[in-house]
């Protein structure tokens, strides 16, 4: 492999934890864990609430750190050490601690343009580029909220308001996207238009990790399965294999029902009959 094969991001694995225990406080919420996600193969982490996501989207956001020991590592785009500014330029994260804390001042067209400079508004002191701009409203146009342009971040929907933070998260061509529960809060039309916004990025070649706990999420495109209870990996594999009513009944802690059709799966209460 070369120097430049070696720089280049899609070359190794996106995620790539070995042994991680990571303590919010005094707290272990994982609890020596090992994942490996590669390129090309959307995933979803799915666990209940308490189970330690919140945890491993902070993990991979760079805002928490395992604990040191040997061959304790995460390493995402095989590199440990990161300008958090920079990874967010290669891999876009969209969770609801971004949409809580972005100003409610801000229009629709500086939200994607923040994406460029993974900003939390737009500032004074940053060159915008008229090729900055006309990619940020080409996102918009693509993504159906070319009528936000202008209008507040605080006069949005909540589902306006995910479709812009999800352009600000595709506008620098990242190659994946990290989800925490992103139809959370929507209607049964919205989640379904940003449902079909992550089918797309997917079948453009694009990769997704899915952080969540409701099963209706999961687009048929993605493939693999990680089951997450108690801060460690309970299942890993296929959606076929992974995928049923028996790992979900101890996932949850409660007897489920796996309903399936068209690819799309949805849940509920097992029968006792």
């Amino acid at each position: 492999m070369t120097d430049d094969e070696l720089l280049r991001p899609e070359v190794h694995p996106l995620v790539d934890m070995r042994h991680a225990t990571v303590f919010r406080g005094t707290r272990p919420v994982l609890h020596d864990l090992s994942l490996v996600i590669t390129p090309g193969r959307s995933t979803v982490i799915l666990g209940p609430n308490g189970c330690g996501k919140s945890t491993l989207l902070k993990v991979f956001s760079r805002e928490l750190y395992p604990v040191l020991g040997p061959d304790h590592y995460v390493r995402l785009m095989g590199r440990e050490t990161w300008n958090v500014w920079e990874l967010r330029t290669q891999m876009g994260i969209v969770s609801a601690d971004v949409q809580q804390a972005y100003p409610e001042r801000t229009p629709g067209l500086e939200i994607i343009l923040s994406g460029f400079f993974s900003s939390l508004d737009i500032y004074d002191h940053q060159a915008i580029s008229l090729i900055q701009r006309t990619r940020s409203y080409e996102m918009m146009k693509k993504l159906g909220i070319a009528h936000l342009r202008d209008r507040s971040f605080g006069e949005m929907s909540t589902g306006e308001q995910r479709r812009t933070l999800l352009g600000r998260a595709l506008v620098h061509q990242p190659y994946a996207l990290v989800l925490d529960e992103p139809t959370a809060g929507l209607d049964i039309r919205a989640c379904f238009q940003y449902l079909e916004i992550l089918r797309n990025f997917i079948r453009e070649g694009g990769t997704v990790v899915l952080v969540t706990h409701h099963v209706h999420e999961i687009p048929p495109e993605v493939d693999r399965v990680v089951l997450l209870k108690h801060g460690r990996i309970m299942e890993d594999g296929s959606k076929r294999d992974i995928l049923n009513g028996q790992n979900l009944s101890v996932l949850f802690d409660t007897p489920i029902e796996l309903l399936h059709t068209h690819g799309w799966f949805q849940v509920r209460p097992a029968s006792h009959d």
